[in-house]
């Protein structure tokens, strides 16, 4: 048990909670970063090939509507460079017939970051002490106090291993698993409850393939690498060469339902096939691949998740409110922004409004 009253603890270590941790930190305040998983990053995770990052969870950014994400990245010192859309694409038909098609321009641009997505976390990450993110501490139960809530991290139904004292809480996970995971006391309200659980975690019912090359083939031929499928497994690739144009790539999102993915060597297995139909022989020997299916990570989806949203939902606070128990309890994270909600301009948008709103609320008080 930590005695000592501190000023917030911020369940969760992906982008809006590490942000709001290093927000706290410029304002001098007491918390710690609570994270269930043995990582910092949450839905971001770039895997490493020879210095290449690649991701697996958010891609892109757009500097023409995403202006926190722009400003963080120029903050931290980090470059961003243009998707590769040169060239022609490709589209499968459900009966598997391939066809070759004028581009599909993105409005606005899409944009990488130099170094991966996950580049915005080390950089946050290096403006928060270490002692103060603690992985492998998920939160089971939160009870709310006279003057405090009592947080405890374990197993529900088992002795805590540990617990901590905290005046507010920022709640930097998807409502839906909050609702899902953690035993509040008091109860929460039904229709509170149900609003979370109703809550779309995006891309948690998902799965992203990335391979990686050594030369792009597909470009020598006048292809931009991006291509849609009605068939599958992939129904969506892109190009995803590093900046230098030294390590070529193919990423993009699997279009089978997450209870048809289960078997991930049969799946990859059946994607190579599909991308030498698509880009030719040399695009199904990849010199590596990476995998992730969102929709069997524990600390992001729940068993509702494995249906994936087929529009991009739209965000807002559970029951259009960010905070509870007179806001003791503050909702962050990407699903609760209604600022480009889902993206990562989104997480930031929450974490800044989450701590613009706890010190309201204090002055308040």
């Amino acid at each position: 048990m930590h005695d000592k009253i501190i000023d917030t603890v911020i369940i969760g270590a992906g982008i809006s909670g590490i942000y709001a941790a290093s927000l706290l930190e410029e304002k001098g305040e007491s918390y710690y970063v609570l994270e269930a998983r043995d990582r910092v990053g949450g839905r971001i995770l770039s895997p490493d090939y020879e210095g290449y990052c690649t991701d697996l969870g958010p891609s892109w950014y757009w500097p023409e509507i995403n202006p926190r994400v722009t400003r963080l990245i120029h903050d931290l010192g980090l470059t961003g460079y243009r998707q590769y859309d040169t060239g022609y694409g490709r589209y499968q038909t459900s009966t598997g017939i391939v066809k070759t098609v004028s581009g599909f321009p993105t409005e606005p641009q899409s944009w990488r970051v130099n170094g991966g997505m996950i580049s915005l976390v080390k950089g946050l990450e290096q403006k928060v002490p270490q002692e103060k993110i603690l992985l492998n501490h998920p939160v089971c139960e939160i009870e709310k106090k006279e003057d405090h809530a009592l947080i405890s991290v374990g197993v529900l139904g088992e002795e805590p291993r540990c617990q901590f004292k905290a005046s507010r809480i920022f709640l930097a996970l998807p409502p839906r698993l909050a609702a899902s995971t953690i035993l509040f006391t008091p109860d929460l309200s039904h229709q509170l409850t149900q609003a979370m659980l109703r809550t779309n975690t995006w891309m948690a019912g998902h799965a992203k393939f990335f391979a990686v090359y050594e030369q792009a083939d597909w470009r020598k031929a006048g292809l931009s690498g991006q291509a849609f499928s009605e068939r599958g497994p992939m129904s969506e690739l892109h190009d995803a060469a590093n900046s230098t144009e030294t390590i070529f790539g193919l990423t993009g999102f699997v279009g089978v339902p997450a209870f048809y993915r289960k078997d991930k060597e049969k799946v990859i297995e059946a994607i190579l096939e599909q991308l030498e139909l698509l880009y030719g022989e040399g695009a199904g020997k990849p010199a590596k691949v990476f995998y992730k299916d969102w929709a069997y990570e524990n600390f992001t989806a729940t068993e509702i998740d494995q249906r994936a949203a087929h529009e991009h939902p739209l965000y807002m606070p559970p029951r259009g409110r960010n905070y509870m128990w007179g806001g003791m309890v503050v909702f962050m994270g990407t699903e609760t922004s209604q600022e480009m909600g889902g993206y990562i301009e989104g997480a930031l948008d929450s974490a800044e409004k989450a701590v613009h709103q706890a010190f309201a609320l204090a002055q308040a008080g």
